[in-house]
């Protein structure tokens, strides 16, 4: 099957996961700034939140550590976008070519029984 757009979607299939080998180090989570007392706004910390493994946890942030842990962060969110992405074009791939091979099919049915079936042979 010689589908431009199926050629459109596997370029940008590929960029995409060979943006996904060039992230470096990562974590999940999100950090928040945090007070002792919220009321008067004294006592700040940092407070780094994430789930792994079905479990949420919490871990306090040195001031120090948060120029490490920032560029961690933001890797993994930009993991979870180009996944999601891959995961779109490949959806997108799989679908056009199930519409092509049936198109193919229906050409190329000659049996009168099996004309007026939407899906005469079933795609495995």
């Amino acid at each position: 099957m010689d589908d431009p757009q199926i050629r459109r979607w596997q370029q940008q299939l590929a960029a995409a996961q060979a943006r996904l080998a060039a992230l470096g180090p990562m974590r999940p989570g999100s950090l928040s700034q945090q007070y002792r007392d919220p009321a008067a706004k004294t006592g700040a910390y940092w407070q780094l939140s994430y789930t792994h493994n079905m479990r949420s946890r919490s871990r306090y942030a040195r001031p120090a550590e948060l120029p490490h842990i920032k560029p961690l962060l933001a890797n993994f969110k930009r993991f979870r976008l180009l996944v999601d992405r891959c995961v779109d074009l490949s959806v997108k791939i799989a679908d056009r070519q199930t519409e092509l091979r049936r198109a193919e099919q229906s050409l190329s049915c000659s049996s009168p029984e099996l004309a007026g079936r939407a899906d005469p042979v079933p795609i495995t």
